[in-house]
């Protein structure tokens, strides 16, 4: 059953034909995709088609079941690499543009890692206050959704899923289908461990000992680096990544004091350090810390006591410190306006040195966009504070993730084919693999921190010296601008064989009527001709036009078709593709190995995915 928000959203956005005729059904699955050449239906869905993508946007539910099981799916962007990847938020609101903003960031964000992946991001449908029971069975059905897409998509936890999710869905759909599976399944524990946290940690680190390049810039001439014993943190939202952060701050610049938290009851402050180690562990315990930490401690003392509770969370952004941490699930922490209604307006916000985002806050929404320009202006440009931005900074997570599919599971560890979908089943195999499973955890965990290490240093180093070499420049702008070039550089290594489309085949021996009939089922212009499966020609609509007006329609395929066909290798570039194309003066090609037909490749294809590409972001 569609959820009803779902329903209602799609009935309200989209023309009653497109639901009618998009509509794919297989097994009670539904599924309705758009491509980013449906720009028009994608903006009545909420999202702006650029340079970038979307590549595939699916709105995909179950009409079968009970409960009501659906929501979306959002192929951002593959230059990086094939598949996706990028977690599951299960929400009752969520729509199509917040996934694509998130699938948005998930580009960015691992291109900013270097990882062979294109960004991703899913989203359940689904109200929060719902069973244990309702939420694994909508957490299966949902898994069973995506399997149709685990080619091109590779998801993990994000708000509202978890770990124990994960491994709901790798029990249904294989074990290197899904990422921050739990460690007896060889996963590497992303939010136990704090993935993303520590590379807030290790940005903070690496920028106390660059930042003293920005110097040049006239708003960071007078740039203080306090010591590691003054040096002062404030983290918004101490949740799964601003409590790792606080934890890791503490293992690793042990002088170090955060001095303010918070969380959705309200906020902790003290000038001269909270007990981390105490709020940690109740945090473990609560989930939220502010307002328990004060029935259990503060209020015994009242006044007496150092810590200062307030139940207004967003306050803690009028405390000074040298560094913030924004770590909650917030995308304008910061505003101009309060009509943006951000959590703290820029001109009542404490004096900082520098802010590094352990939250995501990058959109590609158009207005988003320009609040973040008008933000960094003020902030950055006028009061000097530097800004290390998300994707940037807080790839541990996926990071971490991934080494579960570079990594990949052995043939041996691979769950049985037989097994999926049996829980009980799949458990006791887990059992008798454990110590193999353990052992692949390992392996992946220490891949993963020596990666994250490396990265992210590297990217601040990357985002300092552009900052400090281009006075005019933004943040915001530089961040992305290392993604970029990143898929750009990735984008030019691309090969026929990853950008190519299908063709569809005939075989020699049908009649023209048989193709025609071909072309209109399938769309395109032109079809392979085979003989023993292998290329013997080509029959495009010009060919078929030509022998309709000479009276030719009753003679088979190879008397009208071309048989000296121009073909591209799999391995041909994209300028190898432009050149084959201009020389012969042809639209398309099939892509073709060893006499076997992979695919094709068309001016089309060129001109709306890649030359606009390259010429915007060059």
């Amino acid at each position: 059953m569609i959820p009803e928000k779902m329903e209602s959203f799609l009935k309200e956005r989209l023309p009653s034909v497109t639901l009618k005729t998009r509509l794919k059904k297989y097994e009670g699955n539904c599924y309705l995709e758009f491509s980013n050449i449906d720009e028009h239906l994608l903006s009545r869905l909420g999202i702006v088609v650029d340079k970038l993508g979307p590549h595939l946007v699916v709105c995909l539910w179950n009409e079968a079941s009970e409960l009501e099981i659906g929501g979306y799916l959002v192929v951002d962007n593959l230059s990086m690499g094939n598949p996706s990847m990028g977690g599951i938020r299960m929400l009752p609101d969520i729509t199509p543009s917040d996934i694509h903003n998130l699938a948005r960031g998930m580009t960015l964000k691992n291109a900013a890692a270097n990882l062979p992946y294109g960004g991703g991001k899913s989203g359940i449908v689904a109200e929060r206050n719902i069973s244990p029971e309702d939420h694994e069975k909508i957490i299966r059905g949902f898994a069973h959704l995506i399997k149709r897409y685990i080619d091109i998509y590779l998801p993990g936890p994000d708000v509202g899923t978890n770990d124990a999710d994960m491994k709901t869905i790798a029990i249904e759909n294989g074990l290197d289908n899904v990422l921050s599976k739990p460690a007896d399944m060889g996963g590497n524990r992303i939010d136990e461990l704090g993935a993303a946290a520590g590379g807030v940690i290790i940005a903070l680190q690496t920028l106390l000992k660059i930042m003293p390049r920005l110097r040049v810039l006239p708003q960071f001439a007078n740039l203080e680096i306090p010591e590691s014993k003054n040096l002062k943190i404030l983290i918004q939202g101490f949740g799964a990544v601003g409590a790792h952060a606080a934890r890791i701050l503490y293992e690793r610049i042990p002088d170090a004091k955060v001095i303010g938290v918070s969380d959705l009851e309200g906020y902790l402050y003290n000038e001269s350090g909270l007990p981390i180690k105490e709020l940690f562990k109740l945090w473990e315990e609560k989930r939220l810390v502010t307002n328990n930490y004060f029935k259990k401690t503060i209020f015994s003392e009242g006044y007496k006591h150092p810590t200062k509770f307030s139940t207004n969370r967003n306050n803690l952004l009028l405390e000074n410190a040298f560094c913030l941490v924004p770590a909650a699930p917030v995308f304008n922490y910061l505003g101009v306006w309060s009509s943006e209604k951000p959590s703290m307006t820029v001109d009542r916000m404490g004096k900082w040195g520098v802010i590094i985002e352990g939250a995501n806050t990058y959109s590609p929404d158009p207005n988003r966009k320009a609040a973040r320009t008008r933000m960094e202006q003020i902030v950055y440009r006028e009061k000097g504070v530097m800004i290390a931005n998300d994707y940037l900074v807080n790839s541990g997570g996926v990071i971490f993730a991934a080494q579960e599919h570079i990594i990949k599971s052995p043939a041996h560890l691979q769950i049985p084919e037989d097994l999926l979908g049996d829980r009980h089943a799949v458990e006791k195999w887990l059992k008798d693999h454990s110590k193999e499973f353990a052992a692949l955890s390992n392996q992946r965990l220490k891949a993963g921190e020596d990666y994250r290490e490396e990265v992210i240093h590297h990217n601040m180093i990357e985002l300092v010296d552009l900052l400090a070499a281009n006075p005019d420049m933004l943040p915001c702008t530089a961040a992305e601008r290392i993604s970029i070039q990143r898929l750009t550089a990735k984008e030019r290594e691309r090969t026929a064989k990853d950008i190519m489309i299908s063709i569809p085949t005939i075989d020699v021996k049908s009649t023209i009527q048989e193709a025609a009939a071909l072309m209109i089922e399938k769309n395109s212009g032109i079809i392979a001709v085979l003989s023993e499966n292998k290329l013997v020609g080509v029959v495009t609509d010009w060919d078929i036009t030509a022998a309709v007006a000479s009276n030719s329609c009753d003679v088979n395929l190879d008397k009208i078709m071309t048989k000296d066909v121009i073909i591209a290798s799999p391995n041909f570039s994209i300028l190898d593709i432009v050149r084959e194309l201009e020389q012969y003066q042809i639209s398309a090609m099939p892509v073709v190995d060893q006499g076997k037909v992979l695919g094709m490749v068309n001016s089309d294809l060129i001109t709306q995915r890649y030359i606009l590409e390259y010429l915007q972001i060059q």
